[in-house]
């Protein structure tokens, strides 16, 4: 029976990922390279680990942890001068956002739309009443699900120019299951513009790769064994993209013998009752990737896979809760022998 989860499993397991990925971007090859700088960073929850290769990598660094921090400052909805917050305290007010954020929310209703609802950002309240959001875990009353059911829909949220936002009445927002995915992908960006050789970021379960190896060869990225959390279950390779793992072993708690996870599914607004345990999505945009992690594995296997099947810019890596492995055409998974 599995215990109750900790941080320093899960943060071990994202070391296992990220020394698996920087030692295979070193290569083996005897293409040197100008410079390598990495830097360590915590922020939104997760340490982040950074990887930069070529003459400004220092410099390229400096400047990615002030993005960092910035992003941090306009998303987190912790803190109280972040657009996030500022939008959840509007009772029903227009606000009035930062581009970046504008822009997020842009997306995050595209998604939204784009998965029958299946992400949408207004989940909030629904994960805080379950109590991910401060690791005081409870299972809530279904008249109190009923109740916050009612303020979930982020279709009700209306953007208007100069960068104004308006939520519902009683509305709540969480960027969560897409800031990261926005982040990875800003930072690529500014290693390609900056003049980066080759860079690797890695923000938890969402790696983001740019660039080339010294040696020439792909990237090869690490996905967890859900059955443990810790170990891996294989790697993949990839070029130049984004490689987000969602599952159900990542935030869990257990009442009275029975296990509750952190996906929540805005239909019923308790944890998603999907045949899968995990899902990388793989593709070339950070965004996308990073909330269809979530929306896919609420929709389940067959979906996921039509869905997969129907949109041939992202790939699939997915396990079953009978620990059946399913990918998608044109990836080769070399799995892990011990696992």
């Amino acid at each position: 029976m599995r215990k109750k989860a900790r941080r320093n499993r899960i943060k071990l397991c994202e070391m296992v990922l990220i020394c698996l990925i920087l030692m295979t971007v070193a290569g083996c090859g005897k293409t040197p390279v100008s410079e390598k700088e990495t830097a360590e960073i915590f922020a939104m929850d997760t340490i982040m680990d950074l990887t930069v290769y070529g003459e400004s990598a220092s410099e390229l660094l400096t400047e990615a942890r002030q993005l960092v921090q910035k992003y941090e400052g306009l998303f987190s909805v912790n803190t109280r001068t972040s657009d996030v917050a500022k939008l959840n305290q509007s009772a029903g007010r227009a606000v009035q956002v930062s581009p970046e954020t504008y822009e997020l929310i842009q997306k995050s209703i595209g998604i939204t739309k784009e998965t029958e609802g299946l992400f949408d950002i207004s989940i909030y309240p629904l994960v805080r009443a379950w109590g991910f959001t401060k690791e005081e875990y409870r299972v809530p009353e279904p008249e109190e699900l009923r109740c916050l059911l009612e303020k979930v829909d982020a279709s009700k949220i209306q953007l208007g120019p100069d960068n104004k936002v308006t939520l519902a009445e009683g509305m709540e927002i969480d960027l969560g299951g897409i800031a990261k995915g926005y982040l990875s992908q800003k930072l690529t960006e500014l290693f390609r513009e900056g003049g980066a050789q080759a860079a690797v970021v890695s923000l938890g379960g969402n790696v983001q790769t740019f660039g080339k190896k010294p040696d020439g060869a792909p990237f090869i990225v690490g996905i967890t064994d859900p059955s443990d959390g810790t170990s891996l279950l294989g790697t993949v390779q990839v070029g130049e993209k984004a490689v987000i793992t969602s599952g159900s072993y990542q935030r869990y708690f257990e009442r009275d013998g029975k296990v509750y996870h952190h996906i929540i599914d805005k239909r019923t607004g308790a944890p998603a009752q999907s045949d899968l345990t995990s899902i990388t999505v793989i593709g070339g945009d950070g965004v996308t990737a990073d909330s269809l992690a979530t929306a896919l594995f609420v929709m389940g296997k067959e979906r996921a896979v039509q869905y997969a099947a129907s949109h041939p810019e992202i790939q699939l890596v997915l396990v079953d809760t009978k620990s059946q492995i399913w990918t998608s055409e044109g990836i080769e998974m070399e799995e892990n022998s011990e696992s």
